[in-house]
């Protein structure tokens, strides 16, 4: 019994160390192309924020001038 079970165990081994062997060529480049889907993920994401805190200070700024000329001009 002893046999038999060192046997499975080793066709199990194979039936998960085959489809790796196989597949390890294909991974790396998968996990490059993630991590650069990622990486333009956060630089779109740094973009936005900087683009919309920068309107609104622009937005905020205009309105600030607005009101000031307006009572300079009364």
């Amino acid at each position: 019994m002893d046999q038999n079970n060192q046997d499975n165990m080793l066709i199990n081994a194979a039936k998960v160390a085959v489809p790796v062997i196989f597949l390890a060529p294909i991974a790396i480049p998968i996990l490059q192309g993630l991590a650069g889907i990622a990486v333009a993920g956060l630089g779109l994401f740094g973009a936005g924020t900087i683009v919309s805190k920068t309107v609104s200070v622009f937005s905020s700024n205009s309105t600030t001038q607005k009101r000031e000329d307006d009572s300079s001009s009364n």
